[in-house]
């Protein structure tokens, strides 16, 4: 009995919560690694695209909530994230059209181009705050909990309670989804063939006939997507600050780099490894331990080797041990 009240403390508090925090990095890194594998750079404006695309998203899902449409026990703002994409792909499209193509036209060094998204970072994080202002903001309805930790414990009769949020099931569900979506995309279609061939070997490609702008326009597009999805999700599950995205980019970086930034798969990889080492780190295990060790072995104290308020940390430290020790990440990066 205390084996299986351990289990589930652990799976309330580590174990669903790092699912759901894994598959949205792992989506935002899915963006970041279409971005490196094609266009040959790092984007660091990546999180505040993904802020932008999940404003048009909430300001949707104001306006159909105003207007008396819900899903029932789902959040409304699954019917909003088609117009987050729309915003954020007429956003990124618009940025490709202003500044990347004049950079891309120059054969700039891709150096150049992570400085210049830089700056559209900083434009984009003031964008948003201008629009949507800098505070939380909450746009979840619908039912809270797939099962509370209460009926949990009366259909089990265990002392711990499992507690699974709606937006937690949610987000596995529709990560499992998008992943599918994209690489059957990557795999099966012809347009996907084509941006596969662009990013192994671009002067080949253009040989072979395909149109490079093609290529970057659909790269960005499923860029839009991804992070309006992912932005969505996390927001559903936390909260909206325009804020947290920007700090969102170094779990983010970290997950696709840690996997092998160009590969879809190390992307995925990557962004349960980053979720995992920071719930777990900074997760309290004396609870855990409590119910293995002897009484008079219980500790005292939390046994928490990091405190929250420090969790972007521990993806700070597993980037540095990668670039350090396995600079291509688990998996071999830039091929998709």
């Amino acid at each position: 009995m205390d084996f299986l009240n351990a289990f589930v403390a652990l799976a309330n508090f580590v174990i669903v919560p790092a699912l759901a925090y894994g598959s949205q990095l792992a989506l935002g890194a899915l963006g970041v690694t279409l971005i490196y594998a094609i266009l040959r750079f790092s984007n660091f404006a990546h999180g505040d695209t993904m802020a932008w695309g999940t404003m048009c998203a909430v300001l949707a899902t104001w306006g159909l909530q105003a207007a008396g449409v819900s899903l029932g026990p789902l959040p409304t703002a699954l019917l909003a994230i088609p117009a987050g994409i729309a915003g954020a792909a007429v956003l990124v499209l618009a940025t490709d059209r202003v500044v990347y193509r004049f950079y891309r036209a120059q054969k700039a060094k891709p150096v150049i181009l992570v400085i210049v998204s830089m700056g559209i970072m900083f434009v984009y994080n003031g964008l948003t705050r201008f629009v949507i202002g800098p505070d939380d903001q909450n746009f979840a309805d619908g039912e809270r909990f797939l099962i509370s930790a209460r009926d949990f414990k009366a259909m089990t009769g265990l002392d711990e309670g499992l507690a699974i949020k709606t937006t937690q099931a949610l987000t596995v569900v529709v990560a499992l989804i998008t992943v599918s979506l994209l690489f059957w995309f990557l795999n099966r279609t012809r347009t996907g063939k084509s941006m596969r061939a662009y990013s192994d070997n671009e002067d080949l490609a253009l040989l072979s006939g395909i149109n490079p702008e093609r290529v970057v326009t659909v790269t960005w597009l499923i860029v839009a997507a991804l992070a309006t999805i992912a932005g969505v999700l996390y927001g559903l599950d936390k909260s909206f600050k325009p804020f947290t995205y920007f700090q969102l980019l170094l779990p983010i970086f970290a997950a696709a780099i840690v996997g092998g930034i160009g590969n879809p798969l190390g992307a995925i990889a990557g962004g349960f490894v980053i979720a995992f080492s920071e719930v777990g780190i900074t997760y309290a295990w004396k609870k855990f331990l409590t119910y293995f060790l002897p009484e008079s072995m219980a500790p005292d104290g939390l046994v928490q080797l990091l405190s929250t308020d420090y969790k972007f940390a521990v993806s700070f430290v597993i980037l540095v041990i990668v670039l350090l020790f396995r600079p291509t990440g688990l998996f071999k990066g830039q091929t998709i």
